[in-house]
């Protein structure tokens, strides 16, 4: 009985196999870049930080500080990167979270106590995303003059509410939120609640049918539509969900300011979709990321504790935002016409 013959060996190949490039290729090959050059311009900040003021800005309170303001801005962001990934936009967010923390700050509602002032934060958040998504989905406006319009609606209205005055919280369970005795080692709870949407929204926008109908929507909605999807009504439920998230942030902005203000949210939305241009989600649509949104709100919030810190003026540190969205835009087009 003959034995079967093994085909000749070829000693270049006997070590890593044809078509089987070395492990650590493969993982350079995966990572994100930007995601890369983000973390980088983050650590940069930080080092400039502790060395300008090292006593400061290292301080763990400061550092505690940084990541709450950041949470407020930052579950917007996370909405308004769904939004921007459809390739729409959303000029509200800022007005949606002051009408929310108003209206949810309301003497007849803080007599419901810590559920009735989250309720009403999230309805209202809710409600004004279903406004925008109806007129912008069903009415065929376009998002920029829809979102305008309720820009200039809910801050009428949120002014109307409050008269100009401040609504001071009463309520213990919402303002023990911002005490240091509610951090859960070391972080404070809004933290905790930032981080959450965040792993929420990268779930649902990368391992999801709604988030793979949301890249197709932004990238080519004739093509999106031909493919079955219902594209009105997937723009629908971006709008919801960017209100969801204003509405979640107007409580945590009542948890940290402790009051309902018209002015809440001043800028939000500017801020928001700086931070998403940033990331690497593109303004045309089709291509965004949840991480490098994040990543963008926590540079421009560590820029702005830095230039506190420092003493420096504020239009400075405007000029100097303004410097790094013209920078990110540049980078997207210089990508687009090389890929």
């Amino acid at each position: 009985m003959t034995q079967p013959v093994s085909p000749p060996r070829d000693s270049r190949t006997d070590k890593v196999p044809q078509g089987q490039p070395p492990a650590w290729r493969g993982l350079m090959a995966r990572a994100d870049v930007r995601t890369l050059s983000l973390l980088g311009v983050l650590a940069v900040l930080i080092l400039i930080g502790g060395i300008t003021k090292p006593d400061e800005f290292l301080d763990t309170r400061n550092l505690q500080l940084v990541l709450t303001q950041a949470s407020v801005i930052g579950v917007v962001t996370v909405g308004m990167t769904f939004v921007i990934v459809s390739g729409g936009i959303d000029l509200s967010v800022g007005a949606i979270v002051a009408l929310a923390s108003v209206w949810a700050t309301t003497v007849a509602t803080q007599e419901y106590g810590f559920a009735g002032i989250l309720f009403t934060a999230v309805v209202v958040g809710v409600g004004c995303g279903l406004v925008n998504g109806v007129l912008i989905a069903y009415g065929a406006m376009v998002p920029f003059i829809a979102t305008l319009a309720m820009l200039a609606s809910a801050r009428g209205l949120a002014l109307q509410i409050t008269d100009g005055k401040t609504q001071i919280v009463t309520v213990p369970s919402v303002l023990d939120l911002g005490e240091r005795d509610a951090y859960v080692l070391g972080v404070p709870p809004l933290v905790l609640v930032f981080a959450v949407v965040t792993v929420i929204g990268w779930l649902v926008l990368n391992r999801t049918t709604f988030g793979r109908r949301t890249v197709a929507v932004g990238g080519n909605p004739e093509a999106a539509r031909l493919a079955g999807i219902d594209v009105r009504r997937q723009r629908l439920y971006l709008y919801l969900l960017s209100g969801l998230c204003c509405g979640i942030a107007a409580f945590l902005l009542i948890v940290l300011s402790g009051s309902g203000q018209n002015t809440n949210g001043n800028l939000y939305e500017l801020d928001a979709i700086a931070a998403a241009i940033i990331g690497g989600t593109l303004l045309t649509g089709g291509r965004g990321t949840i991480t490098g949104s994040v990543l963008g709100v926590l540079i421009f919030t560590t820029i702005t504790n830095i230039f506190a810190l420092n003493n420096l003026q504020s239009d400075v540190q405007q000029i100097a935002k303004g410097a790094i969205i013209v920078a990110a835009v540049l980078v997207q087009r210089r990508t687009a016409s090389t890929t």
